[in-house]
């Protein structure tokens, strides 16, 4: 006949220390054994986009696709939280605060307005940063080398390349003088993007003239001032408001038959007639790699800022050829694409 085991352990045949052993390991056995059952605890990782979705979503997109690459899956490895600023930086600081308040485990955040208001809402959070112009003037990180902060990720070298747009604008057009800059105060990246553009005007022999918007509605006037300083071209400034708008911007240069250099590719798709940058969908796809690294330990104070590798020339041939004008063939042979 089988013993019932409670009886067992209950029996007077059972020293009372072990008894009490065996009570002790089961009641152990009990909560360990709920804690293997309990799902793991997936890593939530934030993002901040100063555009709107209908504006960002191929960044956006690469961003996933990146996060993809390394194996991670929204809503099965890692938890995806996004936010958008619509082109309105305002919004910005309520915006991460929503994140703060998640406790995400990493920030990603894009652009200079954005990185900023991160800045301002947490020093503990880590965050990667992308499309950042001037992450050291900035005063989000100490060097590019060692950020020594919780700011990494990728930074967009604009400085520099407003000068490098300047002296693409002027190979395309030899007979110019006079360049309008179209420029938004309320971007704190301008300034330095200013200065650079200032020294690359006075080694190319081109006077420049500032023009200033803050919101759409300034574009007419912007267009005026220009005509008004008889400028013969106009460099517009990387911004998310005034890319936002940029049909209208591009109309504008078109009606007032204005050669206009961009920063982005979605200027000339949208018939702008120059644009030199960084590839951005390579830029935010890079940004999964600190990620990636972050939530397996690193600490972003020892990541090193990476500068753009890929740069895209885009010349619009239409536009070209609507406003009269003959673009060199060395420059044509050096684009990387040409709309034709």
């Amino acid at each position: 006949m089988t013993r019932d085991p409670i009886a067992s352990i209950c029996s007077p045949e059972m020293p009372r220390r072990a008894f009490m052993a065996v009570i002790a390991g089961s009641l152990l056995a009990a909560p360990l054994a709920a804690e293997a059952q309990a799902p793991a605890k997936i890593p939530r990782v934030g993002y901040v986009f100063s555009r709107a979705p209908s504006e960002a979503h191929r960044l956006w997109d690469a961003a996933r696709q990146g996060l993809r690459e390394l194996g991670y899956v929204d809503g099965q490895n890692i938890a995806l939280e996004v936010r958008w600023a619509e082109g309105r930086f305002e919004r910005l600081p309520e915006l991460v605060a929503e994140l703060v308040r998640l406790k995400v485990d990493v920030l990603v955040v894009a652009a200079t307005p954005g990185a900023l208001a991160v800045k301002n809402a947490t020093r503990t959070i880590p965050v990667v940063m992308v499309a950042v112009a001037d992450p050291v003037g900035s005063g989000l990180v100490a060097s590019l080398a060692r950020p020594g902060s919780n700011f990494t990720g990728l930074g967009l070298l604009n400085p520099e390349i407003s000068g490098k747009r300047l002296e693409l604008l002027k190979e395309s057009l030899p007979s110019i003088s006079r360049v309008a800059v179209l420029t938004n105060p309320g971007n704190p990246s301008h300034a330095v993007f200013w200065k650079e553009t200032q020294a690359a005007a006075q080694t190319l022999g081109l006077q420049l003239q500032s023009i200033k918007v803050r919101a759409p509605e300034d574009f007419d006037e912007a267009f005026q001032a220009a005509a008004h300083g008889r400028a013969d071209a106009m460099l517009v400034f990387d911004d998310p408001m005034i890319l936002s708008s940029r049909a209208r911007l591009v109309a504008l240069a078109a009606k007032r038959r204005l050669p206009t250099m961009y920063g982005t590719r979605e200027f000339t798709d949208a018939g702008g007639l120059l644009s030199y940058g960084p590839n951005l969908l390579d830029q935010y796809r890079r940004t999964a790699t600190y990620v990636d690294k972050i939530l397996k330990g690193a600490k972003p104070a020892d990541l090193p800022i990476e500068q753009p590798t890929k740069f895209d020339l885009v010349i619009n041939l239409k536009t070209a050829k609507a406003l009269g004008l003959t673009i060199p063939q060395s420059l044509l042979q050096r684009a990387d694409e040409v709309i034709e």
